[in-house]
């Protein structure tokens, strides 16, 4: 009996439709072309050892699918999408395959078999390598792709190193590091997308397969070519051919999702430290914020608030009636935001440990042990957050949070992460019924547990926004959740590569996102913390964080003249609300990020990805930022065509040019683009208190216009999905001294009756003056 079983067991591991297999430690390669058939949205091709199989999502997203073996069920955590195109063109010659949409040709060559993209001109995007294209290796599989001589790449999500990732691999496997180098990898993150670059043209690939995976951009292939592979499952990556790094974003956003409006209180500064507690030290810090008159929206609440750090729970000597602190705390204009872990003490009489247990919602051992692992509350219990039912229970348990007033959710120790970090890869999950271990789905850990709190908190707030953010995730997590960049350092090699890993994050389709100001592990010196507060503000998620039993980080912390410096700095921030808003509208639409890497908009600009310029960015449409470290005093800034002005000081520059500009802690080199439209509001203390009545729209000259998409909803709820909001486009044309607002649309009434229109860079007899926001269309000219 046994022995019948074995060969069983054995058959199905090495058996495929192409015969039998047998494993070997030398490297298999993909054998030539049988024959194809058509399928819907695509084709099936049979080589001699594999099933490959081309999908047309659109036009410019084309889905290629290798199999070794017997065919997974189609089934994703990143993707949401399903094909809606197809190809318009199929042609079969003696040596090759064309396929065609208006976008894309692909070219399939039979002996040996290799797929290519071109552009509809017949130029090369990307091509298999010739000598080797896809590989086995056992259960790992591999695509080798030929690296051109000048190609660049870009993205990979949370990846430390420079903008260009030529010359380097990168592994993707969530890993908790904590106090991370400036080289460390992998990260907390795994987003398996990229975009190439090279001879004027764009591509790029996303891997959907969330086992652990290389990405080698020609390190130590003599740059002969680059490949991308994963230690098991499937080849299944998608090619992108959109002719614009704005509009790969653009498409991979289509295809994994776009975040939705956050609530607007979440734009604003946000004050934490591990941590706060009892009630009274939380009280006093907020009192401390109105008092000084620096805004502040958000006190964080870190895990010395759980009773014996059991998630769900409060810790009642400490925080004896959390939902009479929290109303006060939101009468004085703050929102609270807890951390949870996913670990769950192993207490018979604690509820959630019970609830799992009963409900079979943890990860198990093949055989049905328990997994154990030992984190904060000691051991622990890990739901299986792949498991439906596991995340309906997740998300209903926040109702001990939400009930009491709690608004932001903080996911944390979730790639997972346990004590001696090496959980066995056969732990077993459910992954929504497509059974798997611990190896495929590690890197999903995040996500789902992500997803299931933004379920179970948007129910329970009825109506009203959460804020979610995490540690970890996998694509598609903008979907759910905003990002900090884990358990940085206060260090100035830290302060910049924080710039790096957010726009690089902005490259991979996660707009909210942002390091912890100051840096969490070690003290910050006066000059660190005043610079990196200065570049926070023109972050998308601007939190001020510091570990337990290190010196006090809070704004006033450094001195009275530090303190005024922060509170001017802090009031910046909700100045630019309108703007940043208007952005993050931008963002959920399109999936561009508000933090851009000047390699979306200045792709094929050499300058760009200078180590000297690639901290630079974009913040929006109308902002160049050049962090600098707080001990330079002068920055060189590259800036690109067109014209520019210091944004403290109005100071005109010819673009396309390299600027040495004074950097004091007062004033980080940031440039105003010329032909920009600058929405401002007068200075709030927290987000709920109404600005004056009036905004300010500052125009700058230029050789060339822009427009300006403002948007506003309430800020809370999601009424504005159901058109509650106020919406209208401002074109501005300095050539022809001509503005023109578009009639308003939506059902929102505008926090704003007038707009004061100041104009910078044209002659003194401009005069700036003041209109009425009216809701039909107008003009005016100057």
């Amino acid at each position: 009996m046994y022995r019948t079983i074995l060969f069983i067991v054995l058959s199905c591991l090495f058996w495929h439709p192409f015969g039998f297999t047998q494993s070997s430690s030398t490297a298999e390669l993909i054998t030539d072309y049988q024959s194809f058939t058509k399928i819907s949205h695509g084709i099936e091709i049979k080589t001699g050892n594999a099933l490959v199989q081309l999908f047309c999502y659109s036009p410019d997203i084309i889905r290629v699918k290798v199999v070794k073996g017997i065919p997974q069920p189609d089934f994703s955590y990143a993707v949401i999408r399903e094909p809606e195109s197809y190809f318009h063109t199929i042609n079969e010659t003696a040596d090759q395959i064309l396929l065609q949409t208006s976008a894309l040709t692909v070219r399939v060559r039979k002996d040996p078999f290799r797929i290519s993209f071109f552009t509809p001109d017949n130029q090369l995007l990307s091509e298999e390598f010739t000598d080797f294209g896809v590989t086995w290796l056992g259960d790992e599989v591999s695509c080798h792709r030929t690296l051109f001589p000048d190609e660049k790449f870009i993205g990979l999500g949370e990846k430390t190193g420079p903008l260009n990732r030529r010359g380097n691999a990168y592994v993707n496997w969530n890993r908790d590091i904590p106090a991370y180098s400036d080289r460390e990898d992998p990260l907390y993150q795994s987003i398996p997308f990229f975009i190439g670059i090279h001879d004027s043209l764009t591509y790029g690939i996303f891997l959907d397969n969330s086992y652990k995976s290389l990405f080698n951009f020609g390190a130590s292939t003599d740059d002969l070519f680059s490949f991308f592979s994963a230690e098991n499952g499937e080849l299944d990556y998608y090619f992108f051919g959109k002719g614009t790094v704005a509009g790969i974003i653009e498409d991979y956003t289509w295809l994994t999702g776009r975040m939705t409006m956050p609530p607007y209180w979440s734009l604003g500064y946000q004050q934490c430290r591990w941590g706060y507690y009892p009630e009274s030290e939380v009280m006093s810090l907020a009192r401390k914020f109105r008092e000084k008159q620096i805004p502040c929206d958000v006190i964080y609440f870190d895990i010395d608030y759980m009773d014996q750090y059991k998630i769900f729970t409060w810790n009642s000597e400490r925080f004896p009636n959390p939902k009479k602190m929290i109303t006060t705390l939101n009468d004085m204009g703050f929102h609270a935001v807890v951390i949870v872990d996913p670990g769950i003490k192993i207490e018979s009489g604690y509820t959630a440990y019970d609830q799992g247990i009963a409900n079979d919602y943890f990860l198990k051992y093949p055989g049905g042990r328990l997994y154990t692992g030992s984190v904060w509350p000691g051991r622990c219990h890990f739901p299986d957050f792949t498991k439906p039912a596991t995340r309906t229970w997740w998300g209903e348990g926040f109702i001990s949070l939400a009930g009491v007033g709690v608004e932001g959710f903080w996911n944390d120790m979730n790639e997972p992460s346990a004590w001696g970090q090496s959980i066995p890869d056969m732990v077993e999950f459910n992954f929504d019924g497509h059974s798997t271990t611990m190896a495929e789905g590690h890197n999903i850990y995040g996500l789902e547990m992500s997803r299931a709190t933004f379920e179970g908190t948007k129910k329970l707030l009825q109506g009203k926004r959460p804020f979610v953010l995490t540690r970890a995730g996998f694509s598609g997590i903008q979907r759910y959740s905003a990002v900090w960049s884990g358990d940085n350092s206060s260090t100035e090699d830290d302060l910049l590569q924080g710039v790096r890993l957010t726009t690089s994050m902005g490259l991979s389709g996660v707009s909210f996102t942002g390091p912890d100001i100051g840096g969490f592990i070690g003290t910050p010196s006066k000059s660190l913390f005043l610079r990196w507060l200065s570049v926070g503000v023109f972050t998308p998620f601007l939190r001020n964080h510091s570990e337990v039993n290190s010196r006090d980080q809070e704004p006033w912390s450094f001195g009275e003249d530090a303190e005024q410096l922060s509170r001017s700095m802090i009031d910046l921030r909700y100045r630019l609300l309108p703007y940043l808003y208007s952005m993050f509208y931008a963002s959920a639409t399109s999936g561009l990020p508000v933090a851009r890497s000047l390699a979306i908009d200045y792709t094929f600009n050499p300058l760009v990805y200078d180590w000297r310029f690639q901290n630079q960015y974009l913040f929006g449409d109308a902002f160049l930022v050049a962090p600098v470290s707080s001990d330079q005093k002068f920055q060189k800034v590259y800036l690109p065509p067109g014209t520019w002005y210091r944004y403290s000081s109005d100071e005109f520059y010819s673009g396309n040019s390299i600027v040495i500009v004074d950097a004091p802690l007062n004033d980080l080199p940031v440039f105003v683009k010329g032909g920009s439209i600058l929405p401002l509001q007068s200075v709030i203390q927290y987000t709920g208190q109404s600005p004056d009545s009036i905004m300010e729209i500052h125009f700058y000259n230029g050789n060339d216009g822009s427009e300006f998409l403002y948007y506003e909803d309430d800020g809370i709820t999601y009424r504005y999905e159901d058109g509650e909001y106020f919406k209208r486009l401002i074109l501005f044309d300095p050539k022809t001294r001509m503005i023109r607002f578009s009639r308003a649309e939506g059902d929102y009434r505008s926090k704003f009756t007038a707009f004061k229109l100041l104009f910078h860079g044209f002659e003194s007899s401009v005069s700036n003056r003041t209109i009425d926001n009216k809701l039909a269309e107008f003009q005016i000219s100057f």
